[in-house]
C-alpha cells in the first residue's frame, strides 16, 4: 500500500479524538489538512474508510481496521528510526519540537547554540504553538517532543505513551500598576478581592490554576479582561488597567514599567520537556533533553 505516515497518523488521531476538527488540533494541521490526508489514504487503501452522518463522520469497518494496524505502523517506524540511529557513530538526525512563545523567546535559543555545538549533526526544527496545544502535538506524533507548562493545581494529563520530564520550577508574582501599591513587598490573595484581574480564560490550564490559587485562598478573581498573550497582558498592567499573576520568565518578554509583588501563597508552574515513551531511548532525543535540562539547570534552580 502506498500511503504515508502523516496519512495513518491523520486516521489514528481522527479514531482517538473523534472529530477532524480535533485531530486537526491535536496535529497541528488545518481540518482541511486532515481531510485531505484522509482522502489520500483511501485512494491508497482502495476503500472508504469514512462515511458522513448527518454533519458529522464516523469511520467503516475498514477505518476502524484500518486504525488499529496503523498505530502499530507508526510504532514499529519509531522503532526502526531509533535502531538506525544507533547504527551511527555520532548523535544525528532531524527532531521536530513544539514550543510555546516564552520558550521559544527565553530557553529555544540558548539550547540551539549547545545542541549545535555539542551535536553539529543534530537538525532541531521547531514549531511555535499555543501552550495547552503541546501535550495533543506529542501525543499525537505531530512533534517528536516539546517544551510545555505543567501547573500542580491543574496538572496536564499522564499516560503511559508519555512522558513528562520537569526542568525547573517558577514561581508566581503580582504584576501592579507602578506606584499603585508603593511599600508593598508581600500581598495574599485574599487581599486582591476588589481588584481587577488580567487572566487568560478559565478554560486553559493557567486560568483554572490561577482561579483554584484564589478560590483555596477564599476570593475569586474579578477578571476584567481574558487575555491569553504575555506581552499584551503586561502592556495592560503597565497602562494601570488591572493586575496579573507573573514569572521571571513572563516577565523577560517584555520591558514593562510596573511594579511586582511577592504573593503569600505559593503558586507554581513547572517547564517541562514532553516526548512520546516511543522515542525516550533515540539518541537524538535523549541528546537534546539533555541540552534542555543543562541550559534550564545554568539559568534557574533545577526543579529535582
Amino acid at each position: 500500500m502506498d500511503w504515508t505516515s502523516a496519512q495513518l497518523r491523520s486516521l489514528v488521531e481522527l479514531t482517538r479524538r473523534g472529530t477532524i476538527t480535533a485531530a486537526a488540533r491535536a496535529l497541528g494541521y488545518t481540518p482541511g489538512g486532515v481531510s485531505q490526508q484522509i482522502a489520500a489514504l483511501e485512494k491508497a487503501a482502495g476503500m472508504e474508510l469514512l462515511r458522513r452522518v448527518g454533519r458529522r463522520v464516523e469511520l467503516t469497518d475498514a477505518g476502524r481496521t484500518l486504525s488499529r494496524h496503523a498505530e502499530r505502523i507508526l510504532s514499529t517506524e519509531a522503532e526502526a528510526v531509533e535502531a538506525l540511529e544507533r547504527t551511527r557513530h555520532e548523535i544525528s538526525g532531524v527532531l521536530q519540537v513544539g514550543l510555546f512563545a516564552t520558550a521559544a523567546a527565553e530557553l529555544l535559543p540558548p539550547a540551539l547554540q549547545e545542541a549545535r555545538r555539542a551535536h553539529p549533526g543534530l537538525t532541531v526544527q521547531s514549531r511555535d504553538m499555543d501552550v495547552d496545544e503541546v501535550h495533543d502535538a506529542v501525543a499525537s506524533g505531530a512533534v517528536d517532543l516539546a517544551l510545555g507548562l505543567d501547573y500542580p493545581d491543574v496538572p496536564i494529563p499522564r499516560e503511559p505513551t508519555l512522558r513528562v520530564r520537569r526542568l525547573y520550577r517558577e514561581r508566581f508574582s503580582l504584576a501592579v500598576p507602578a506606584g499603585s501599591m508603593a511599600g508593598r513587598e508581600v500581598i495574599g490573595l485574599a487581599e486582591t478581592q476588589e481588584l481587577g484581574w488580567i487572566l487568560p480564560s478559565a478554560d486553559s490550564y493557567y486560568g483554572r490554576a490561577v482561579r483554584t490559587a484564589c478560590r483555596r485562598a477564599g476570593v475569586e478573581p474579578r477578571v476584567q479582561h481574558e487575555v491569553t498573550d504575555t506581552a499584551a497582558t503586561l502592556a495592560l498592567v503597565e497602562a494601570g488597567i488591572g493586575v496579573s499573576t507573573v514569572t521571571d520568565l513572563m516577565l523577560g518578554l517584555r520591558a514593562s514599567r510596573l511594579d511586582v509583588v511577592r504573593l503569600r501563597e505559593r503558586i507554581e508552574r513547572h517547564i517541562v520537556v514532553m516526548f512520546r515513551s516511543s522515542v525516550e531511548h533515540r539518541p537524538t532525543v535523549t541528546a537534546l533533553v539533555d541540552v534542555l535540562r543543562a541550559v534550564s539547570g545554568a539559568r534557574h534552580d533545577p526543579a529535582d
